[in-house]
Formats: structure tokens, sequence, C-alpha cells
């Protein structure tokens, strides 16, 4: 963005204005983005969280997660795939909803977390989420592993901020394990 209403500088903060202001004046908000056949802007993500595949596809997870996390049972979708041969993501239940889906799919109410990840009925009403989620990218972009978790992120759990964005760093650290998986055989 360039405009004399746009930004000035930060308050008594001449080095982090000098990173966030180039020479030519442009402001450099760390968005990305897209100009539709209309002439609007659309943000379709942050230069900081962009996914770069092996192949070199620059990949956006906020448009993949944003509609995974619109499906009724899914909380939280955190896409990987840096440097790794696909795109693959870790996905959470939404603990209000998944009682109705135990219930609408004759399981007990306190079934083993552990067992129910693995329960085909619930990968696929979850893959229902992850394909809906591919409508909105290219093949290339598209999440093509899945790992459903068995316990969601929170605030408390130090996984998300207060206004719930989720922290993909400690995200990547706890789940190591869990995203290595996804690369394996």
């Amino acid at each position: 963005f360039k405009a004399p209403h746009v930004f000035r500088g930060y308050w008594h903060n001449e080095a982090a204005t000098a990173e966030a202001i180039d020479a030519d004046g442009w402001f450099h908000t760390g968005d990305m983005g897209e100009i539709d056949d209309d002439g609007f802007v659309r943000i379709t993500g942050r230069k900081k969280e962009i996914i770069v595949t092996a192949a070199g596809k620059n990949v956006a997870p906020a448009v993949l997660e944003d509609r995974m996390r619109a499906h009724w049972l899914v909380s939280q979708a955190l896409v990987v795939g840096d440097g790794k041969p696909f795109i693959a993501a870790l996905i959470t239940l939404d603990p209000e909803s998944l009682p109705d889906w135990l219930d609408q799919h004759g399981h007990d109410a306190n079934a083993d977390m552990a067992e129910l990840v693995a329960d085909e009925a619930l990968r696929a009403e979850i893959q229902s989420a992850v394909d809906d989620a591919n409508k909105a990218v290219s093949k290339a972009e598209s999440i093509r592993k899945f790992t459903i978790l068995s316990e969601d992120w929170t605030e408390s759990g130090g996984q998300l901020t207060p206004s719930l964005k989720l922290k993909r760093n400690v995200v990547h650290k706890e789940r190591e394990a869990d995203i290595a998986s996804l690369y394996e055989g």
C-alpha cells in the first residue's frame, strides 16, 4: 500500500518504521492477496505463513484451514508441508459438536478418543471437510493426507492466542511426530 493516509510510521520507533516502509514509501503489511476480475482485492494469507513445498509451490494455509473449520465437526486445523512433497493437515474435533456425532453414529458418549480418531465413519466425515477445502485451491495446493488428533487446541493449553488464533510454532513443536508420520511410507 502506498498513500499518505495509510501509515506514516511507528511512534518513536524509526527502526520498525524503516522495516515496514521501503525507500519508495510503500508500506509492507505482510499480507498476501489477489485482485479479481472486477478489481477487488482479496486477502489470501500472510507472507510469513506461506508454505513452500519441495516442488516450490507456494501455499497459503489460511484458505484451506478456514474452509475446514467451517465444517460443523472441525474445531481447528493446521496445514503443513513446508519443504515436503505434498500438503497435509492436522485436524482437531469440536468438543461441543462431537457428542451429537457420537450419538448419530451409535457410539458411547465416553468413547475412547484414541480409538475414535481411527473410526472410518469419522474419517469419512472429516474427509468431506478436506474435500470442501480442496475445492478452493489447485491440485498442487490440495491436502493429500490428514490426521485427526484426539484432543483440541486451546488457549489454556498454549496452542491458541487470546483471540483464538493458532500458534503455529507451538503446534509444530508439540506435534512434530504427528507431522512426521504424515510423510512416512
